[in-house]
């Protein structure tokens, strides 16, 4: 089938690939002359594993094809996919001047029956939106042409993206044309051959499915960063509890760790957005407020256990940090706790000692040079002269550190563990003082 996409970020750029992988013939289309021009030569602008061999590949063999030019790509697909940007706006709501920038374009261009898809994350309504966007450019253009705007949410896991795409949980298609539901049930046939995947529902149920999902999870993480402060205070430590909780099949432990907080580029915008939708239409979505409120409350837990630590005496000290990305097998650092980390402790007069396995040159862009920041070149090469290291990250390499040699770094013998991934006996025993979230020093001891 011709597909085309707007859009070359993770989104766009793995949902194209993973189609061309299939066998369509698929078009990218992108505003940034660089970033193309670089994708042509085989330059990958987002770490995602697996997914730059898949690129190169179906480029090379004729089924992916990068471009600037909106009206080729128009005139290419029957399924065209809107899978650009949505970022905050000033009141934090969606910000569709993208999306609604590409459905002008569609408009402008169309000279065929298409299927326009909505991939980008947004607010419910924006279908209609969209689809009052096109006609109004063709009727500029005095021009009758037959479309139908589909609903067809990413569930995408940065790190797992393309394993997410080509392996999926579920479809979910928002549709009130059946001829457009058939065409994506057509596309989506090779995704969907073990069992049926496809949950078909209408267009807005679709918009707010997408939303609904990370909200649910967003809530799961809050919700378990704050048992681990009452845990702290009430003398509890959090990994029992979560145990204890997790067994229960109505729980699950999926998304129960608590940590510094969640970040990247869709929990805290979706959580945001959602929550003005709802008061745009004039209802206070109070769980919603909570759980931006305990995220935000949560990014300043390790500098809070630091600070505790020294006694408020931080000026003159050197951190480790282990991880700067939001997230392990991405270098994204869109919202990441480390940026938060970072800034309380040049406030308070810190140097910083960092290292991320993937995060180094966006490090390095967002922060530019620094006399009190180092990005050093490995793990252990953050360690020398430090007073104390702090992971902020849960990469794997991270998770079985020589505690010995970390005894010997650390001028303070002090870890701050922000994801819980080492076992505090383990690292007391080492002569290492250990703070976790809800678990080690960081829990009140009662006498």
């Amino acid at each position: 089938m011709k597909v085309t996409v707007f859009g070359t970020g993770y989104v766009g750029l793995v949902t194209g690939t993973c189609l061309a992988e299939m066998g369509n013939h698929v078009v990218c289309v992108d505003i940034d002359s660089a970033k193309v021009d670089g994708l042509n030569k085989g330059q990958i602008p987002i770490f995602e594993p697996g997914l730059t061999p898949m690129v190169v590949q179906n480029h090379q063999e004729g089924r992916l094809q990068f471009t600037t030019d909106a009206a080729t790509a128009v005139a290419h697909g029957d399924i065209i996919f809107i899978a650009v940007g949505t970022p905050p706006d000033e009141d934090g709501s969606a910000d569709l001047q993208y999306v609604l920038a590409v459905a002008d374009t569609i408009g402008r261009h169309l000279t065929h029956y298409a299927v326009v898809v909505n991939k980008s994350t947004v607010p419910v309504g924006t279908a209609d939106r969209v689809e009052a966007a096109i006609s109004a450019a063709l009727q500029m253009r005095g021009v009758q042409m037959p479309f139908d705007v589909v609903s067809n949410p990413e569930f995408l896991k940065e790190g797992d993206a393309v394993k997410d795409c080509m392996r999926p949980d579920r479809i979910v298609i928002g549709a009130k044309s059946g001829k457009a539901l058939e065409v994506l049930k057509k596309l989506y046939a090779p995704f969907n051959r073990n069992h049926d995947r496809i949950v078909a529902m209408d267009v807005r149920s679709a918009e707010l499915t997408k939303y609904a999902a990370n909200a649910m999870l967003a809530t799961k993480i809050s919700f378990m960063n704050e048992m681990a402060n009452i845990a702290e205070r009430v003398g509890a430590d959090i990994e029992m509890v979560r145990h204890g909780i997790g067994s229960d099949p109505r729980i699950g432990y999926s998304f129960i760790y608590p940590g510094a907080g969640y970040g990247g580029s869709c929990f805290p915008k979706d959580v945001q957005a959602l929550e003005r939708t709802a008061r745009q239409h004039g209802y206070e979505a109070q769980i919603l407020t909570a759980v931006e409120a305990v995220n935000d409350r949560q990014k300043d837990k390790l500098f809070d256990l630091i600070s505790r630590h020294f006694e408020g005496e931080l000026q003159g000290r050197t951190f480790a940090v282990w991880g700067l990305s939001f997230k392990p097998n991405t270098d994204d650092m869109r919202a990441a706790s480390s940026r938060n980390l970072l800034a309380s402790l040049w406030n308070a007069g810190a140097k910083v000692q960092a290292f991320d396995p993937e995060a180094m040159h966006e490090a390095e862009r967002i922060f530019g040079e620094r006399d009190d920041l180092i990005l050093a070149g490995t793990a252990n090469a953050a360690l020398p002269n430090a007073d104390a290291l702090v992971v902020v990250t849960e990469w794997k390499n991270f998770r079985s550190p020589d505690f010995a040699q970390l005894k010997q770094h650390l001028s303070a013998a002090v870890v701050f563990d922000g994801r819980n991934i080492y076992d505090p006996e383990t690292v007391e025993q080492a002569g290492i003082a250990y703070y976790g979230i809800g678990r080690g020093r960081s829990i009140a001891r009662n006498s």
